[in-house]
């Protein structure tokens, strides 16, 4: 199948991390007709706004990149929120595009709808076969509602609405705050720091044995765009109708340690590293099963490097937005 570069296609969630890559992506890919609304344009937890919007606009394609997003503390201090308001933008979304007639949405989740105890590397079919991380189970369970609601209308409706899972993403338009920003943003704000101060040592969190994997969210947004594009039966022959979502990573996970070591080496930090091994590890591993999205015929391109190399440029070229 050939993509409809004429498509009017709505990005949801244009100014977070995810959604401005897949903007990029899309007019570099040659679409002509994106759409995106700021909050104050239209606020996705309106279910009338949202409806409106679509009565409105000839939409043929959603992105729903939109969400409520932050750390663990963040999750553990407004549940209420984090379920309450991305439940509301998925099903505002997925029901007001549906009633427009659009046929075809992609909704991006995330690797927490995974059991706290899955087997690794995770596969899709792990979904709904344990209980999840207590931390942000609220988030999680919102998430998978999502991938739940794109299934039902599929079903019920004959609708394409996919659904892809990241796994932990970084790059551009990263939330770098001191105090509720996610490892690789916290860790390069930490090690710049330090090198202006010209510090001798930085301190890292617990052993630095735990493995996590990290994508590019550039690699996020080919993929995102690239699972959109395949045409109907190959996505079908891929998946299941109840269990329809692909794993998007690399398929490579490092320790915390090798990544703690390869930032400090992007930033020119020359001091040395020192573990508190008073503080929690987490989770020993998490690492995504990506052979559905490799049979599919895409792979991860950028490298960990590269990614943290071009993470902290725009970071540099960005502090204005971070300082206290």
């Amino acid at each position: 199948m050939v993509a409809d570069k004429n498509a009017t296609v709505f990005v949801a969630g244009h100014r977070g991390m995810v959604g401005s890559a897949i903007v990029r992506r899309l007019h570099e890919q040659g679409y002509r007709n994106v759409i995106t609304r700021s909050r104050d344009e239209l606020n996705l937890v309106d279910q009338s706004a949202v409806r409106a919007f679509f009565a409105e606009n000839a939409i043929d394609q959603v992105y729903l990149a939109a969400a409520k997003v932050g750390g663990i503390q963040a999750n553990n201090e407004y549940p209420a929120e984090f379920i309450y308001e991305n439940l509301m933008i998925e099903s505002n979304i997925i029901h007001s595009a549906h009633e427009a007639g659009v046929q075809k949405l992609l909704f991006l989740g995330s690797s927490c709808i995974y059991p706290k105890l899955a087997e690794q590397p995770m596969r899709e079919d792990a979904l709904l076969t344990g209980t999840l991380e207590p931390t942000n189970e609220p988030y999680a369970i919102a998430k998978i509602a999502g991938i739940k609601l794109c299934e039902s209308y599929n079903r019920q409706y004959g609708r394409d609405y996919r659904s892809v899972m990241p796994t932990n993403l970084y790059g551009p338009n990263d939330n770098f705050h001191p105090a509720n920003s996610h490892v690789i943003p916290a860790l390069l704000r930490r090690f710049h720091e330090a090198k202006l101060a010209n510090a001798p040592t930085v301190t890292a969190w617990g052993t630095g044995k735990p493995m996590r994997e990290f994508l590019h969210v550039d690699d996020m947004a080919a993929a995102s765009v690239f699972v959109m594009e395949l045409d109907d039966n190959t996505y079908q022959a891929n998946t299941q109708p109840m269990l329809s979502h692909i794993n998007v990573g690399t398929g490579v996970d490092c320790t915390i340690k090798e990544l703690t070591e390869t930032v400090a080496r992007v930033v020119g930090f020359e001091g040395t590293i020192e573990w508190d091994t008073s503080k929690p590890d987490g989770t020993p591993r998490k690492l995504m099963d990506v052979s559905r999205l490799a049979t599919l015929g895409w792979r991860a391109s950028i490298s960990l490097e590269d990614g943290l190399k071009n993470a902290y440029e725009w970071f540099l070229n960005n502090q204005d937005r971070f300082r206290q």
